[in-house]
């Protein structure tokens, strides 16, 4: 099974689009383009992966984690992919307003494991997210260019029941922190995508991401000076 990434062809940008320019010419292939959990956990059967970005969307822990990094009565919160148009009517509070660039991976699936594939990754997204096409960009030659057209996404658009809007970054950090589900600690989703996102590419960046992961891990840190100080008490 081609998911372990290591042995999977990584296309930059130049290569990507040549790549789609020649599936012109057959059968267009199915790309899907990862901004979550995709980045660090891959589909099956993915036969390339290319970095690229979004365009004129926020990456945003605006979607409630029922089945995953929390559960029905308290659940977690993961990533969406919302419109920054969309974002910028209902989130003064965002202390990020300008975000509007969305780095991920684009995976190309083997042919013959398409329908396989669609199935696992419609299971995997189901809670509130629906399947859309959007453009991947990348940098070619130093200037932004379309070098996937039309990869399919899978987006948590802001009418769909799991989706909780903008809240204060404090607060959002505190329930990531303590929210846990059947996948495991919320954090652990957010301190794995921070990481994912950082090696994308020297360009790629994201405020609300690493100001979340910033806050999380400080409230690690006082929990672990917490408990250094317990146990020495206990010693003497």
């Amino acid at each position: 099974m081609a998911s372990e990434t290591e042995s999977v062809p990584i296309l930059n940008g130049s290569a990507a689009q040549a790549a789609t320019a020649d599936a012109t010419t057959s059968e267009r292939p199915y790309v899907v383009f990862g901004y979550g959990s995709l980045i660090w956990k891959p589909p099956p059967h993915v036969i390339a992966q290319t970095p690229g970005f979004l365009k004129g969307y926020v990456r945003r822990f605006a979607q409630k984690s029922h089945d995953h990094r929390g559960t029905p009565e308290n659940p977690g919160r993961v990533v969406t992919l919302i419109h920054k148009e969309d974002w910028d009517r209902f989130s003064g509070s965002d202390p990020f307003p300008d975000d509007d660039v969305v780095w991920g991976v684009a995976y190309t699936i083997d042919p013959a494991y398409e329908s396989e594939v669609r199935d696992y990754l419609d299971y995997r997204e189901k809670d509130g997210y629906t399947l859309e096409e959007l453009d991947i960009y990348g940098l070619v030659d130093g200037h932004e260019t379309v070098i996937i057209p039309k990869a399919y996404c899978y987006v948590g658009r802001p009418d769909n029941p799991s989706f909780i809007g903008s809240e204060p970054i404090d607060k959002l950090a505190e329930r990531i922190w303590h929210s846990v589900g059947p996948s495991g600690p919320n954090k652990e989703y957010l301190y794995h995508l921070a990481e994912a996102v950082r090696q994308l590419a020297p360009e790629s960046h994201d405020s609300h991401l690493f100001e979340l992961e910033t806050r999380c891990r400080e409230m690690d840190r006082r929990v672990a000076g917490h408990n250094a100080e317990n146990g020495a008490v206990h010693e003497l």
